[in-house]
């Protein structure tokens, strides 16, 4: 491989923490390079209470911009001099766009999870959905599926912070897509959980339940809810099948892993730093297979 870095060449990152384990460096970097484009683009790993500096880094070093994980997504928001719609509606962003020291929030979070099903020709428009989660990703997922069609979305969360965080996601579902039906429930009301699900056309872990190094747990522990005609889908892409996915596949639900979520954000995420199409084709058979 040709060394391209030069005097010129403009630095994008990622922050967040733990992020050893991300694709966005090779995912972003071989697309540079393919479109001779002068870029190269680093993982940095960035706990929350870090998160200042780093704004202040990417200002400093004039980082063309930067994408952002978990546990960081909703502690940028503070930062930002501007949001797109769909960050400010969903509190959090995991795209900065550095245009010479105006930093603008964007999410491509739900975008990536809607384009992902699509790849699996799985569409969401009139389906119901239960969703796991309510933090970050999972907000961003909820608000896109409701503005893409999706009839009723229930969420369930434990009672925490994210739960009060919900009823916000809820109110604004409701209020920019009245045709969508919304409701939340603790995660510990087991019953009320397998109730939903029965009833739904789309399961969704929306949290970093079953991530390595913890691929012996999942949300979903009996596993008699899983019926063929359900479909099972994670965020979590390391392992690339979690053991919600293959206790769901094991039933016969077909399943829809959380890389391809990672591989379509990046590439909202790419047009958004270039202007430019990211060969998504090429990415998907070199990476993400």
């Amino acid at each position: 491989m040709e060394n391209r870095i030069s005097g010129t060449t403009r630095l994008l990152g990622l922050i967040g923490t733990p992020i050893d384990h991300s694709k966005s460096p090779v995912m972003y970097n071989y697309s540079f390079q393919k479109a001779g484009l002068d870029y190269a683009y680093l993982a940095f790993d960035t706990p929350i209470e870090k998160v200042a500096d780093a704004i202040s880094a990417i200002k400093t070093f004039n980082l063309r911009g930067s994408n952002v994980t978990m546990p960081c997504k909703s502690e940028v928001l503070k930062y930002m001099d501007d949001l797109s719609p769909a960050a400010r509606m969903i509190g959090a962003v995991n795209t900065i766009v550095n245009d010479d020291g105006k930093l603008t929030g964007h999410i491509t979070d739900g975008l990536g999870f809607v384009a992902n099903l699509r790849d699996a020709r799985v569409d969401v428009a009139g389906k119901k959905m239960t969703i796991i989660g309510a933090g970050g990703a999972a907000t961003a997922i909820q608000v896109q599926c409701a503005l893409d069609g999706a009839k009723e979305i229930t969420i369930f969360n434990i009672k925490d912070a994210f739960y009060e965080k919900a009823k916000q996601t809820a109110a604004s579902i409701q209020q920019e897509v009245p045709n969508c039906i919304v409701h939340i429930y603790d995660l510990n009301d087991t019953e009320k959980l397998n109730a939903e699900i029965a009833t739904s056309d789309i399961l969704v872990n929306a949290t970093l339940v079953g991530m390595h190094p913890n691929e012996h747990e999942t949300p979903i522990n009996n596993t008699s809810v899983f019926r063929k005609e359900l479909i099972v889908t994670d965020i979590v892409y390391n392992p690339k099948k979690t053991k919600l996915l293959l206790d769901a596949e094991a039933a016969g639900c077909k399943i829809v892993g959380g890389l391809g979520m990672l591989l379509w954000q990046g590439a909202e995420a790419y047009k958004l730093f270039t202007g430019e199409d990211m060969p998504v084709s090429e990415v998907k058979d070199l990476y993400f297979n």
